[in-house]
């Protein structure tokens, strides 16, 4: 069985190719990248750009497993997914009070019915707690006894034509969509730990159009958000302070951008020549008129103060749900922004809380190229690999994700609400 993983961010597109074979066993087999185009703060505004950054995806993924494409796995960004707290209520229906799986399937179906705009759906029902006659905490209430079954879940939702955007688009290029899943729950499936979810963490993934936080405490999704500013607003600040072009400012964030101004020097300067002698790039390919002498401490001090920006968007989260700097799992940052030097130590001055990078799990499949394993071990593949593995658990959920059928709306969200 093979499927294709596609991540599609407002920088670039990362697709994956893995097969499953009938013992259970995944391998991943291909890795592709394609600069994107038509994706800003990870929402489509142009279609046709979206699908000729798309159609070079597909076509190298053709050349090598056309099959991949009967069953895609994509993600679904962008600040305008929302989540809430819902419950619901149902009676234990068997006459000796032992609670069914038919129960269970009733309770969830009740906390969905909730009230959404005509342009919204529901997205994700994630289920937090049962309670069992008014004992609550339970993970599996199945063959238990009891009256009155209780849960508590956390509804995402989502524009909906965005995400009919994003199905038009791929069913335009013969893709056959399986499943698509938010962004940062793909990101906390990859990254995060059973202890880490059990001890209390929030999990920041800076990406370059949108930074998204999850907060997870005693196993359970308490909280997620996402937030329309990321990498990327760091490189037009850099645009601007340096007046140069943007694809100078993302080379000289990338080689010479620290989060913090500690220990840098105002003497301490960017030449036109230490950026090619440190990048290998000619200055002059990415901007003729830049000649300037920078101050690397003006590039640092540019860059923390949007860095603090997004900390504290995600400080007015943690505050608004009782739990700023009272996680004992820390904050841990994923996504490509994370690897801006010294962000570790910016993020612990600022949330108050333990910090570090966080990095994707790679050791539950077989890699079949050995360069894949390089490429892989890295924060930015967060979401990629956090795609793959809720694929393969839905796989062992529920197989019919494998017959190659496309799928509609109504029946990607069934398949999606666990």
């Amino acid at each position: 069985m093979n499927f294709a993983i596609l991540d599609i961010g407002s920088y670039q597109i990362k697709s994956l190719v893995a097969e499953l074979n009938r013992d259970g066993k995944l391998s991943l087999r291909d890795i592709f990248k394609e600069i994107s185009t038509g994706i800003r703060r990870g929402e489509i505004i142009d279609n046709n750009d979206v699908i000729v950054s798309l159609e070079k995806i597909f076509k190298r993924i053709k050349e090598n497993n056309r099959l991949a494409l009967k069953n895609v796995f994509v993600n679904v960004g962008g600040s305008n997914i929302r989540c809430q707290n819902s419950k619901g209520i149902v009676a234990v229906s068997r006459a000796d009070n032992e609670i069914s799986q038919e129960d269970i399937d009733r309770v969830v179906k009740a906390s969905q019915a909730i009230k959404l705009p005509p342009n919204r759906m529901i997205m994700h029902a994630i289920t937090q707690e049962f309670v069992v006659d008014g004992i609550g905490d339970i993970r599996e209430p199945l063959g238990m006894n009891g009256t009155r079954l209780e849960v508590n879940s956390l509804i995402i939702d989502a524009f909906s034509p965005n995400v009919k955007n994003i199905l038009n688009t791929l069913e335009k290029l013969g893709a056959s969509v399986s499943g698509l899943i938010y962004n940062p729950l793909a990101a906390s499936r990859s990254v995060l730990t059973k202890h880490q979810k059990d001890l209390g963490t929030v999990l920041i993934d800076i990406g370059f159009g949108t930074t998204s936080m999850s907060v997870y405490e005693e196993g359970k999704l308490l909280h997620i958000a996402s937030f329309p500013i990321g990498s990327g607003n760091i490189t037009r600040d850099l645009a601007i302070g340096l007046k140069c072009s943007m694809k100078l400012a993302e080379l000289i964030k990338i080689v010479f951008g620290r989060a913090i101004t500690n220990n840098i020097s105002n003497k301490e300067k960017i030449t036109a020549e230490l950026i090619e002698e440190k990048s290998g790039i000619d200055v002059a390919d990415l901007d003729k008129n830049f000649k300037a002498n920078v101050s690397s401490r003006f590039v640092a001090e540019i860059i923390e103060s949007r860095l603090s920006e997004i900390f504290e968007l995600i400080n007015g989260e943690l505050k608004a749900i009782h739990r700023f700097g009272q996680l004992p799992g820390g904050a841990i940052i994923c996504g490509g922004g994370a690897k801006m030097p010294e962000i570790v130590n910016l993020a612990k001055s600022e949330l108050k809380l333990m910090s570090e990078i966080g990095f994707p799990e790679t050791d539950n499949f077989e890699i079949i190229q050995p360069d894949i394993s390089n490429q892989i071990n890295d924060p930015e593949f967060a979401t990629a690999l956090g795609l793959l593995y809720w694929a393969l658990d839905q796989n062992f959920k529920d197989n019919n994700w494998s017959s190659g059928e496309r799928i509609s709306l109504k029946k990607i969200f069934k398949y999606f609400m666990p």
